[in-house]
């Protein structure tokens, strides 16, 4: 874990996280009359309830614990918190696995802070905010690997390549890089980084902070053999908090979204956690 403070220290390009017009129903647009604290509309009255999954993985939240403040989801979670009123011991944390998260139906949080993008698809079954970073993916090998020195996808297509089910990397994997053989799928994502570290697949396919974890703390003798490009027509993959379906906190919490934005603090608790795409060429 020590290796990751070094890498985490290393600057991050800070960039926009524009929400994306996806059609979105007109329920997810409204808001309470006030966004003070005693007037949001909260599963439990003067808590804030986050979720996250279990265990919950750096640079994203640290010592597997999301109430301690540190990681750039817990500081994110915290700082939302803050601008809607509440101080720390007034959030309580509870477990939601990543893809139960966006399933249709009730949920017993106020929203689930868990490396979700916002996607169509997703958004017919729950409501997400407006993006608190933008994403990429990144492709790791092990450094002796036939593909660890690759400088595009055109070359990664014969590889072997490890995704987490339910991800939008296995979309990446199979919308961009479109390999020749069918990519091997994993419930969970410790999952697929033991499939690369055991040498069962060739390439492992993550979001380009989890890469960057996965080389500094997860497999020795691993690296980031690059990222890939954004997705065609402009439009940017972006995590979003994420609530059930037609919650009406999204406004309040789209405008402390705005605010951390456009005080700098968001992109300061960026800088502080996620580590620098440096070192992560994109992959043509």
């Amino acid at each position: 874990m020590a290796a990751l403070t070094g890498v985490a220290a290393l600057t991050l390009a800070v960039t926009a996280c524009a929400p994306q017009d996806d059609g979105s129903d007109a329920s997810a647009s409204k808001s309470p009359a006030s966004c003070t604290k005693d007037k949001l509309p909260l599963k439990t009255a003067g808590k804030l309830t986050v979720a996250t999954d279990k265990p919950a993985f750096e640079p994203w939240f640290k010592n597997d614990d999301p109430s301690n403040g540190q990681g750039f989801e817990s500081a994110v979670a915290y700082a939302v918190a803050g601008k809607l009123g509440f101080t720390k011991d007034q959030v309580a944390w509870t477990t939601q696995s990543f893809e139960s998260s966006y399933a249709p139906g009730p949920k017993n949080f106020d929203f689930d802070i868990n490396q979700i993008s916002a996607t169509p698809a997703r958004e017919k079954a729950v409501t997400f905010s407006d993006g608190y970073y933008d994403v990429q993916q990144g492709v790791v090998a092990l450094k002796a690997g036939k593909f660890a020195n690759a400088t595009s996808i055109a070359e990664l297509k014969k590889a072997r390549i490890a995704v987490q089910v339910g991800t939008t990397a296995l979309q990446a994997v199979q919308n961009q890089i479109k390999p020749d053989g069918q990519p091997k799928i994993f419930n969970t994502q410790i999952d697929a980084v033991n499939a690369l570290k055991n040498k069962q697949v060739d390439l492992l396919l993550v979001d380009l902070p989890t890469a960057f974890y996965v080389t500094a703390a997860q497999i020795d003798g691993s690296k980031i053999v690059g990222q890939l490009p954004q997705t065609e027509g402009g439009s940017t993959e972006h995590f979003g908090l994420l609530m059930e379906k037609g919650s009406t906190l999204v406004g309040c919490l789209n405008q402390a979204v705005g605010q951390l934005k456009s005080s700098g603090e968001l992109a300061k608790i960026q800088q502080q956690w996620l580590t620098s795409s440096a070192g992560a060429p994109v992959l043509k």
